[in-house]
């Protein structure tokens, strides 16, 4: 990457030197003129900080490089100079050539001696917070779910200082669904993925009593057992013993069985109160980063996004790879275009072929509903300068680093391998991190470069600026702020500094969504399937 100053800001960045556009680093104006590979060039018409600017001539049809890569194609002719956008490029279809685990990288040199202030579950895995969760296995035991969490504000808690507090994972399925079917083995891996998730140290399941996604079927599929007041899972022949003790089933109750909502929202309150003192018995002990599994997500992108914040976040990602953690690169959707570099990196070709099975799906997924997988970015990421879904996922897969793929996932499933793995979600925020944290991440990385707000219980959610003038503009916000590498601040500092916050949040520093108290309202499972 090399980049051009007049000021304290550079005015452009040229991402590789195939390109067939540079990308502006600030608002330039008409006339503006920029001096490129020997070529002192004048804008014909002003360019936002994010766009592109035309730095060859283009024919109609032919293709527009960014990144190295074909982001479209010329919908107009284009002069050097002039900026480039939704105006004179389209999409268009392309054959990638996807060749499977053909540039494998070497594994990253181990580093040791990172570690963090975590919470360490009998099963191996860390916690990063310690919550209470209310999980309702439907729609309809929604309300009375929030109800129970409601009881147990921060007066409530002061007793229980060790407890980040009771949450209630509701959503609005459950039921009207095939039984066994896509969109019931959906739901149980994301309750089930809540109720064993490392960063909750209790919780009780709720439901009606007459829904398809009935809990009893949730306990049996997801094999949800408690050992002395701790969450375990049976093994494969349906027991666990820890410290001699016997597996006994999860605090359960069912609306009908109960005899309605009050009922059900007094003995709820009191299970809650019987759970909270073994919760807040955990206690913060020494654990090795290799512990960490790190979901990263885009929001908001922008222009800046692929330039700034994301590679910024993939040096954090190889760090905590080269520590022995994992990194989670998801959103399929955004992925589109750009999967031609993961299949490079697969460690096997069988992985390469797994992430071209759910592009294909997409594909297939999309046409049914008559949609077409360029309808993203969306009217937002086009005002910040992306044009197409190529040019936003080149940006997006940055996220993941440089190491090798080694996993490919089905959504929400348990992420138990160390390195970079996929995991197949959509691309909208929401349905995407629930799909993560599900499958085990104890923390998230966000990049935004127009300005997501996004938390994630139980999760905390790093959210990391891709420009100055938005990380100070949502001061309360950004965690972080990428954009002061368009300002000179080389690309391995960012990361190192995105990988200390990584670290410094899983001890227990809180981010701004949880100093805003955001993340109640996130917890939303994919909906794949027709309601019956």
């Amino acid at each position: 990457m090399t980049a051009a100053s007049t000021s304290a800001i550079c005015d452009f960045v040229l991402l590789d030197g195939r390109d067939s556009v540079c990308v502006a680093a600030r608002d330039l104006p008409v006339g503006a003129r920029i001096t490129i590979a020997g070529k002192t060039l004048t804008l014909p018409a002003a360019v936002p900080r994010g766009h592109k600017i035309a730095i060859a001539s283009l024919n109609v049809n032919e293709p527009v490089l960014k990144f190295g890569q074909i982001i479209g194609f010329a919908s107009a002719p284009i002069a050097p100079g002039d900026w480039v956008h939704t105006h004179n490029v389209a999409a268009g279809q392309f054959s990638r050539d996807y060749q499977a685990a053909t540039a494998v990288p070497a594994d990253p040199a181990p580093i040791a001696g990172h570690t963090f202030m975590g919470y360490l579950r009998p099963d191996g895995r860390a916690g990063t917070r310690n919550y209470l969760a209310i999980i309702s296995s439907v729609n309809c035991s929604a309300s009375v779910s929030r109800a129970i969490a409601r009881q147990f504000d921060a007066t409530a808690l002061a007793d229980y200082p060790h407890v980040d507090g009771v949450v209630a994972f509701t959503h609005g399925g459950g039921c009207g669904i095939q039984f066994d079917g896509l969109q019931h083995r959906i739901y149980d891996r994301v309750l089930g993925g809540i109720a064993r998730h490392p960063n909750i140290g209790g919780y009780l399941l709720i439901g009606l009593g007459c829904e398809t996604a009935t809990i009893g079927h949730l306990v049996s599929e997801q094999r949800l057992f408690q050992i002395n007041g701790h969450r375990s899972s049976l093994n494969a022949k349906g027991g666990a013993v820890v410290n001699g003790a016997a597996p006994r089933r999860p605090a359960v109750l069912s609306i009908q069985d109960e005899g309605g909502t009050r009922r059900t929202i007094e003995a709820g309150a009191r299970m809650v109160h019987e759970l909270l003192p073994e919760v807040n018995a955990w206690r913060r002990e020494p654990i090795s980063a290799s512990k960490i599994v790190l979901g990263t997500n885009c929001g908001g992108s922008d222009g800046a996004s692929g330039v700034t914040a994301n590679p910024a976040l993939g040096v954090a990602s190889d760090l905590l790879v080269a520590a022995g953690g994992s990194v989670v690169l998801a959103e399929t959707t955004e992925l589109y275009g750009a999967e031609q570099l993961l299949t490079r990196r697969a460690k096997t070709p069988a992985i390469a072929q797994k992430l071209i099975e759910r592009i294909e799906w997409w594909e297939w997924y999309a046409g049914v509903f008559g949609c077409v997988l360029d309808n993203n970015p969306s009217p937002g990421n086009k005002a910040g300068g992306l044009t197409t879904i190529y040019e936003k996922s080149l940006g997006a897969v940055a996220k993941g680093g440089s190491t090798a793929l080694v996993d490919v996932l089905q959504y929400a499933e348990q992420i138990t391998t160390s390195g970079l793995v996929v995991m197949d979600t959509p691309g909208l925020d929401p349905v995407s991190v629930t799909g993560i944290v599900a499958g085990g991440a104890n923390i998230v990385a966000f990049t935004t470069g127009r300005g997501s707000c996004f938390g994630c219980k139980p999760a905390p959610s790093i959210k990391i600026a891709s420009n100055t003038p938005l990380y100070e503009r949502m001061i309360d916000d950004m965690d972080l702020d990428a954009g002061t590498i368009l300002a000179g601040r080389a690309m391995s500092e960012v990361g190192q500094e995105i990988f200390a916050e990584i670290l410094a949040v899983a001890s227990g520093k809180k981010t701004k969504s949880e100093l805003l108290n955001l993340g109640d309202e996130e917890f939303v499972p994919w909906n794949i399937g027709p309601t019956l």
